[in-house]
């Protein structure tokens, strides 16, 4: 039997500014029963600020990081920014994290990359620590080391002036790689899946059974939320939804990372796309966009979004509503929304 899906609104990256009509999109979202709004950063807009400043404005809407950089801030900080949110949001924010790609952790944050699952458990150990404020926090790990060893001798170990309003607060875990999404079944609350596919989920099932069957999993699939962001275009001319769609998919497949390290397009190659990856990211990397959007085929696209008529739309939930995943994330302005909301929520 079809399961109930809850539907999100994902804001996305910037580009030069605010995304255009974005708080009548979150409006419309409050209206219509979304369950909740993300937003994300890379190395333009901070996932926090805006999601402060947009969910002022808000009643109901959880408010989560679609992801945080992990490596943007030291784990105090953001154990700190997600306790000033879940208070001043009355217990609504969910914290996203994600390690994002050596690329951007080395080159635009200046952080090493090298050991991101055990970088992650041991943020997310320090995290829960600072929630619970049973002691002054410390860590003996080797990447967050609190107090800091060495330095001035003075350093001192604290635990937050501030009571948590929630000490469980929400973990996401965007993950695409296997062993990160075990990582996340094992340590998180939820899992952000970007690149997902109802035909595949068996390898995606994998990785989420080893998470919890290992000793001190939080969760199983009854109380974990998975998360899937889901591109969504209504419209009788599905080539041309395709089409539109094409940059994007090129852009990941060919363009994020370099060649032979791109989690992106290992996703894609675990669904037995390898021949296509390599095409793509050939024509990619060597400057040929539109023919590296061309080399994808209609069938994987469809499989990873939600694009054509109504009724065909509707038909195609169906796989999604037997799936894992719990809450859809879509993007786009108010309308968008309005036409989610009816076909998914009805």
């Amino acid at each position: 039997m079809a399961g109930e899906l809850k539907l999100g609104l994902n804001t996305g990256y910037w580009s030069a500014g605010p995304p255009p009509g974005v708080e009548e999109s979150i409006a419309e979202a409050e209206r219509l029963g979304l369950d909740s709004i993300w937003t994300a950063e890379a190395y333009g807009s901070d996932g926090l600020t805006p999601l402060a400043w947009w969910g002022a404005r808000t009643e109901r809407l959880k408010l989560g990081t679609g992801i945080t950089q992990l490596s943007a801030r030291q784990p105090t900080a953001t154990a700190m920014a997600a306790m000033t949110l879940d208070h001043l949001s009355g217990g609504r924010f969910i914290l996203g994290l994600g390690v994002s790609g050596p690329q951007v952790v080395e080159g635009w944050y200046g952080m090493p990359f090298e050991k991101p699952l055990a970088r992650t458990r041991e943020y997310i150990g320090i995290l829960r620590d600072v929630w619970a404020r049973k002691a002054p926090v410390t860590s003996d790990g080797p990447y967050y080391p609190l107090p800091l060893p060495g330095g001035t001798g003075l350093g001192k170990a604290l635990r937050p002036s501030i009571h948590p309003l929630r000490e469980e607060i929400p973990i996401y875990l965007g993950a695409e790689g296997p062993r990160n999404i075990a990582l996340a079944a094992e340590l998180c609350d939820g899992w952000f899946a970007m690149l997902f596919a109802p035909s595949h989920e068996e390898m995606y099932r994998e990785s989420l059974d080893e998470g919890f069957a290992r000793e001190g999993a939080r969760h199983g699939y009854d109380d974990f939320e998975i998360c899937a962001t889901v591109p969504l275009i209504v419209t009788d001319d599905l080539d041309a939804a395709a089409d539109m769609l094409r940059p994007f998919y090129a852009l990941y497949f060919g363009g994020m990372g370099a060649r032979g390290r791109n989690f992106h397009a290992n996703v894609a190659i675990r669904m037995g796309y390898e021949a296509m990856v390599d095409e793509v990211q050939e024509l990619y990397l060597d400057g040929k966009k539109a023919e590296a959007g061309a080399a994808i085929p209609r069938e994987l696209i469809e499989a990873l979004s939600l694009i054509g008529p109504r009724e065909k739309i509707r038909h195609d939930l169906e796989a999604w509503r037997e799936s894992i995943v719990t809450t859809l994330l879509i993007s786009g302005d108010a309308a968008t929304v309005r036409a989610a909301a009816e076909l998914v929520l009805g």
